[in-house]
């Protein structure tokens, strides 16, 4: 039930906390207990986000025009910010998102990185002197910001994913509007708290709250906007990038995977288990990065399961403030009644579950036992659909190559592991599995901030996020020619 005294949240634009254009209201629930009402998200109108995307224009120039080294200072600043809320934020991340207490430190910790990391790119080189053609020329590229960006996040990394996305297009001379899943508004608003407790100047960073059907298409619309950067679902994904590409706009697009590991004969089957385990359950698998798929050598196939039950039953089930808790509630009830439709429209074969306590604690959540099934059909549903939830879909292998196949046969391509000790067979599948983000004897999940992140074919429309290849997409080049 909704409580009087719940908070009602607004805008953050220009620095200022604005109230919606509409009277219309979504309540933000708790995943661990749906009867928490944690905030009343406003649906949020296009008018709201043609403001938002003004003030971010109107902001443009002095930002842009500062240096590298002072656009670090603010985002040094913002990092301590960041870093000085820490278990607050950690906790609202596990109330709001579900996302387990330690984890949810863990990503606060990560935003500190992500942005010491990119205040340091903001005071790099920035162009390369060019041979000239004419003597006694100089020829020199200078990279500028692109302007306004737009950037459309999920709710499953709430603050790591805004600010992996903001902080390199904020280094880089842009502004920024984010647009929040509805379903981690309100750490959004307090990620816009810490930046304004870090100084970061008027309208550089703007926080605009509601739908995705309405503010973020108007948000595309808007003419100050130059690019969009989208992490979501294939289907919005698609929307996006054909809004950008209509008015010629840089667009990325990062929109999952169906993630796979491979356990060949030779592998060390207790680590691989356990790390299979972990990258498949975790978070209840809402990582774009989640292991959906395991493809097991039919040698070891009986001992890599036995092991896998094994460490599936050890992942403790449980409310998220919980600190022991490694599986939480999936985000809504939506998610949950699809994820279980999805299994019985495939019929699905269960190997075994780790079933949900029965008791009061999880009687209010959206849990769902950590369920590991028969693959069945390589083209069929849970092959080749994201379900976004603990379910993981075994498959055997006659040789390395039937493996590749079943691997490769998706149209997703983020992220793939292999475990194995032949160094030849690493390197064979190293060259041939067509994902963005490869691992060898470790899971699927998970990247270092200052390393690329993307996939191939239908998980990315091509460019990468994070560490150097984030430069490519914040700005575009400009060749400039000095003659005497």
């Amino acid at each position: 039930m909704t409580a009087g005294n719940v908070r009602r949240l607004q805008h953050f634009i220009d620095n200022s906390w604005r109230n919606s254009e509409t009277d219309k209201w979504i309540e933000d629930l708790n995943p661990s207990d749906t009867r928490d009402v944690i905030a009343l998200i406003p649906e949020g109108t296009a008018d709201d986000a043609r403001t938002a995307a003004a003030a971010a224009a109107s902001a443009l120039p002095a930002w842009r025009s500062l240096t590298g080294p002072a656009r670090a200072e603010h985002l040094h600043r913002w990092a301590a910010a960041i870093g000085e809320r820490t278990e607050e934020l950690a906790q609202v991340m596990a109330r709001e998102v579900g996302k387990p207490i330690g984890e949810a430190r863990g990503e606060v910790g990560r935003c500190v990185v992500i942005l010491r990391y990119y205040a340091g790119e903001a005071v790099r080189e920035m162009g390369e002197v060019i041979p000239s053609q004419s003597p006694g020329a100089l020829q020199f590229s200078l990279r500028e910001p692109l302007g306004v960006v737009a950037m459309i996040t999920p709710w499953n990394f709430p603050l790591a994913i805004p600010l992996w996305k903001a902080a390199p297009a904020l280094a880089f001379g842009n502004t920024v509007v984010l647009k929040p899943a509805e379903s981690s508004s309100y750490l959004a608003t307090l990620l816009a708290e810490t930046a304004l407790t870090a100084g970061i100047p008027r309208g550089v960073f703007n926080v605009l709250l509601g739908a995705g059907t309405t503010v973020g298409s108007a948000l595309l619309e808007a003419p100050e906007v130059r690019a969009v950067s989208f992490t979501g679902s294939g289907a919005v994904g698609a929307r996006v990038a054909a809004s950008a590409s209509a008015r010629n706009i840089r667009y990325q697009t990062e929109m999952g995977g169906k993630n796979v590991v491979i356990v060949m004969a030779d592998a060390d089957i207790a680590k691989a288990a356990s790390l299979t385990a972990a990258g498949a359950m975790r978070y209840a698998g809402q990582k774009c990065t989640a292991t959906s798929r395991v493809i097991v050598a039919r040698d070891v196939e009986d001992d890599f399961m036995r092991q896998l039950r094994a460490q599936v039953e050890s992942l403790p089930i449980g409310p998220v403030t919980d600190a022991n808790a490694a599986v939480g509630p999936l985000i809504s009830r939506a998610s949950h009644d699809s994820i279980r439709k999805a299994l019985s429209d495939a019929n699905a074969e269960s190997l075994f579950t780790s079933p949900v306590p029965d008791s009061a604690e999880f009687a209010n959540g959206n849990f769902f036992a950590p369920t590991v099934v028969r693959g069945g059909d390589p083209d069929g549903i849970l092959a080749q659909r994201e379900l976004f939830g603990p379910v993981l879909a075994a498959f055997s292998a006659e040789d390395m190559d039937h493996a590749i196949e079943l691997a490769n046969r998706t149209t997703y391509g983020l992220s793939a592991s292999i475990f194995t000790r032949d160094l030849r067979t690493a390197l064979d599948y190293i060259n041939r599995i067509h994902v963005g983000l490869v691992r060898v004897n470790g899971d699927t999940t998970g990247v270092d901030p200052h390393a690329p992140f993307g996939g191939m074919k239908g998980s990315s429309s091509g460019s990468r996020e994070q560490g150097p290849a984030a430069r490519e997409f914040y700005t575009e080049i400009k060749t400039v020619q000095v003659n005497p």
